[in-house]
Formats: structure tokens, sequence, C-alpha cells
């Protein structure tokens, strides 16, 4: 798969994300967009090197979609964890 290719899942995989888990993000739309397609090449780099899963050429892969939208939800987790409070008004 190209790298247009794991953008748009990264991009479609943070929208699953977000709606998986909703809720006020730090960042965002623009925030969550990112996170999403780091979140995808995240997951899809963990799935072939340590789970010895071949990233496949298909785009319609099931096994790359789950491991695009898990990375996704660990780094939106995370990211709310850390940086979860910096919207709120005082």
């Amino acid at each position: 798969m190209s790298i247009i290719g794991w953008i748009i899942l990264g991009l479609v995989a943070g929208v699953v994300a977000k709606v998986l888990l909703p809720g006020r993000d730090p960042g965002g739309l623009v925030g969550t967009t990112l996170i999403g397609i780091v979140g995808a090449f995240l997951g899809g780099w963990i799935s072939s090197r340590f789970l010895d899963r071949p990233i496949s050429n298909d785009f319609f892969d099931m096994a790359t979609w789950i491991a695009a939208i898990g990375g996704s939800l660990v780094l939106l987790i995370l990211y709310r964890v850390l940086f979860g409070n910096s919207r709120e008004r005082r």
C-alpha cells in the first residue's frame, strides 16, 4: 500500500477512533486527524514487527484496518491522558 493509502487509512481510522471514544479532544478535529494518521502507521508497524503479520498491499485488508484503528485508539487515549486538561477553562 502506498503512503497516500496509509494517509487515507489513517484519516478513516481517526474518525472511527473518534466515534468509538466520543468527547472533547485537546487538539480538536485537526489533532484527532493527525492522531489517526500516526496511529495507522503505528498500528501497521506494530502488527508487522511484533505480531508477525505482514502488511498487505490490498487497501481493504481487514487485519490492516484493525491494526490502524487500534493504533489510533491507543494514541487517542494517550493524548487525552497527557493533554486532556489543556482545553478546560479556568
